[in-house]
């Protein structure tokens, strides 16, 4: 594996997993990875912006017409983060990836997986009964169909109570299929 730095962005959305996405951006940067971090508004009811800016170093993405630019007027943010190497959204919601089925654009996280053409990982979190529901099923095969890379979730305790399908990757997991795809 090159020891180059490898640029990502990491999606975090409103999933009680949203606290994962500390241990996910240390774990990519212990494999010599820059992180820089979106959220969805959802995901702040989760984790703090400011605990996944102190574990990255760097501002995190929030809102389309806030922080965008980070000092820099004549740059999109969406524009130039679509460049990282690749774009990894842990956890994934069934509404992300419903959005990005239809290919909506209205919050930053969208708008920058419609500007990006890099890989994009998605590791679905969810009750059971959300991710087997036909829709999110049939959502997630259409994406699979133009290239986007699942990282499926495991069996395991949800936060409903009950044990089942949908509980998010571990970890490593995570960060080896994004790399292995990277090398």
């Amino acid at each position: 594996m090159s020891r180059s730095i490898k640029k990502i962005v990491l999606g975090v959305t409103g999933s009680i997993a949203a606290y994962k996405a500390a241990d996910i951006i240390r774990c990519f940067q212990e494999h010599n990875c820059d992180v820089t971090v979106v959220m969805t508004k959802e995901a702040a009811e989760f984790i703090t912006p400011l605990t996944l800016a102190t574990l990255s170093g760097k501002n995190v993405y929030r809102d389309m017409f806030t922080n965008e630019t980070q000092g820099r007027s004549w740059e999109m943010g969406h524009i130039e983060l679509s460049k990282a190497d690749a774009i990894v959204i842990a956890p994934a919601t069934a509404n992300i990836i419903g959005k990005m089925a239809q290919g909506l654009a209205d919050d930053f996280l969208t708008t920058l997986l419609i500007a990006s053409r890099r890989p994009i990982f998605v590791a679905p979190a969810m009750n059971e009964n959300m991710y087997k529901n036909q829709i999110v099923q049939a959502n997630c095969t259409k994406l699979i169909k133009y290239g986007v890379r699942f990282i499926e979730p495991v069996k395991g305790k949800l936060a409903c109570g009950v044990i089942g399908v949908g509980h998010l990757a571990e970890t490593e997991k995570i960060i080896n299929a994004v790399l292995k795809h990277l090398s």
